[in-house]
Formats: C-alpha cells, structure tokens, sequence
C-alpha cells in the first residue's frame, strides 16, 4: 500500500523533504484521555499490550488527535526477555520487576533462543497488522526493540534502577556471563525485528535508555558490539539507534549501519552535526520538560531548537519520551511550529 504521507522515511534516509516530520516517544499514552479510556477498560499496561486491537486503537489515537508524521507500535521492550523466558510484571507506581534475574550461568535458563518468535510475540505482530489496515496507508508505522544492554539490566537487575550496579558488577566479575547473555539477546531481538518488519512496520527504533550508565569503552565492549550485529541485520527498512546520555559514543553510533541517531536533549545538535556531517539524519531533541511552559514559550523553544539544526536530514522529536502530565495542547503547539516552520538548507 502506498503511503500517503512517507515524510519520516526519506528523512531517514537522506532524501529530499519539503518540511521536517515530527512525532514523539510515548505519544500513545497516558497524556491522551482516549488513551487512559481504553486503559481503564482492562485489568493493566500488559494486557493492553497484549490484547492487539486495543494497542492498535491506542497507537492510532496520536496520529488522529495529534497529527503527528509516524504512529509508533504500543507494546513494551520487556516482551524480549518474557519471550525469552523471564516474566515481567508492571507495577502501578513502581515500573517493572521480574522475580527471577540472571546473575549467574544457571540464571541462562530464562534466557532461551531458539524458539519460534513469532509464535511468542505473535501478539505484538498482529497488533502491527491490525494498526497497518487501519491507519491505511495514512503515515508509517514504527516498530521497535530495546536494544540488548538495556534489555541486560532488566534481566539481571529484576527491576528499574539508579545505578544499574548489578548489571555493571557483571561486567567486571564475570564478562563472559555478561557477553553470552548479550548475545542472546541480540539473537532474539534480530528475529524479533525482522518479524515486525515482516507484519508491516515500515521503520525500527533502537532504545538504548541505559546507555549512558556506562563509560566509553564499556558501552563500545558492552552496549556497542551488539548494536552493531543488529543494524548490520536490519536492511529492509530504516533504522534509528536511540542511546540516551552516550554522549561520547555518538560518532561510534554514527558509523553503525543505521540511518537516524537519536538524541537526547543533553546533546549539542550543532557540535553532533559538524562531527557526522550529513551521514546520518539525527533525531530529537527538545527538552521534554519544554513542554511544560506557556504556549508561546513552546513555539519559541521549538524555532530556537529548528534553527539550530543545518541540514535537512533530521526527524523532530523530544530528547525523550513525552512526560504524563503534560498537556496535550502544549504538544499539539509544539508539533504545528515544526510543521509551519520554512527549511532553510
């Protein structure tokens, strides 16, 4: 099906643009009313990602009440690890927590590879296929994977964290451990992707949200590595790789076979930009917290941030995902200034 409005696609892959496209992280939930009616339809977060037809309904709810560039899959980066045989709950107030971790080699039993991917996250795959009839052809669909670092922390952290030192221990008193369980992951996360693209999504996200835990040449041994593996797996559609606070990595993530690099707003776009030049699109990166100012406040962060940009390769976006509380308003001001907002290169 063709697509009517393929804006972020040829952003992403360096192709001419009348306008810059914008969408943002989190777009499909709690900040919507439509979204939070749905939810409260169901027994929580993991049953609206299971249960295709509502995270089809709300993956929707941007594009139509937003009128943002892209919808973005609704699921989780923990279904991977689930699939893998270490269940997950989400906890109201709290964020995920496993029962059980991987601390140790007999830990990798909660790490299988080897089974039908498909078959396990098939829910997530017809969800895809569902939002794709829907939407008909209207903007593309992104999928999306946690990349295997971020995935690792969950797994051997069992929950969310300030310092990740479970995770980070690992890597110094058994990298070994740590290197099989990463490879692992990108095993899964490869098929997983490809099965995404393989039910419809028309571009993938990489979120790395714990890459800036670790040093430079960590996160190149750790983080970097398998990174790699997967955007050299990925060439049926672009690719954005979105490492939070790997501020001193951008230029290695940059040389991966992605297209876009996704920024968050601690990064100078003007400085990343003059080190990449035009190989990649960059993606991002306004301060979510922008958004919490007046109106025209809004439009006026949202130019400052458009004006520094000097190419035509880039996607608009937040430097993360949309906050809860937020105003719906105040986003919608802030996706009609990109899109009234003249290119100048």
């Amino acid at each position: 099906m063709k697509l009517q409005n393929d804006l972020i696609l040829r952003a992403a892959r360096g192709e001419s643009i009348e306008r810059y496209p914008v969408w943002l992280m989190r777009q499909a939930g709690r900040i919507l009313p439509e979204y939070r009616a749905v939810r409260s339809k169901l027994s929580g977060f993991k049953e609206l990602v299971e249960t295709p037809e509502f995270a089809a309904e709300v993956t929707i709810q941007p594009v139509d009440i937003l009128d943002v560039d892209a919808a973005i899959i609704f699921s989780d980066i923990l279904v991977v690890p689930e699939a893998m045989g270490l269940e997950y709950q989400m906890l109201e107030q709290k964020g995920p927590w496993f029962e059980k971790t991987i601390r140790d080699e007999q830990g990798l039993k909660y790490a299988e590879t080897g089974f039908d991917v498909e078959d396990r996250l098939g829910y997530v795959l017809e969800a895809i296929r569902v939002t794709k009839k829907e939407l008909n052809g209207r903007v593309p669909l992104i999928g999306f994977a946690g990349a295997p670092w971020t995935i690792f922390c969950y797994m051997v952290e069992g929950r969310g964290s300030k310092t990740f030192s479970e995770s980070r221990k690992l890597l110094y008193t058994n990298p070994t451990l740590a290197h099989e369980l990463l490879s692992r992951i990108t095993e899964v996360t490869i098929q997983y992707l490809k099965a995404q693209v393989k039910a419809g999504a028309d571009m993938l996200q990489l979120f790395d949200s714990w890459a800036g835990i670790l040093g430079t040449e960590q996160y190149a041994e750790f983080g970097l590595k398998y990174l790699d593996k997967i955007a050299s797996a990925i060439t049926e559609v672009p690719l954005t790789i979105f490492s939070k606070g790997a501020i001193s990595s951008v230029e290695a993530i940059a040389k991966l076979d992605c297209n876009t690099v996704g920024l968050d707003w601690n990064m100078d776009i003007v400085k990343i930009r003059e080190q990449i030049g035009e190989t990649r699109t960059l993606q991002g990166n306004l301060d979510p917290c922008a958004l919490y100012a007046s109106h025209a406040d809004v439009e006026l962060s949202t130019n400052k941030l458009l004006n520094s940009f000097k190419s035509r390769r880039h996607i608009v976006n937040l430097g993360h995902g949309v906050y809860p509380d937020i105003d719906p308003e105040k986003v919608k001001t802030f996706i009609k200034t990109v899109k009234s907002y003249e290119i100048k290169y």
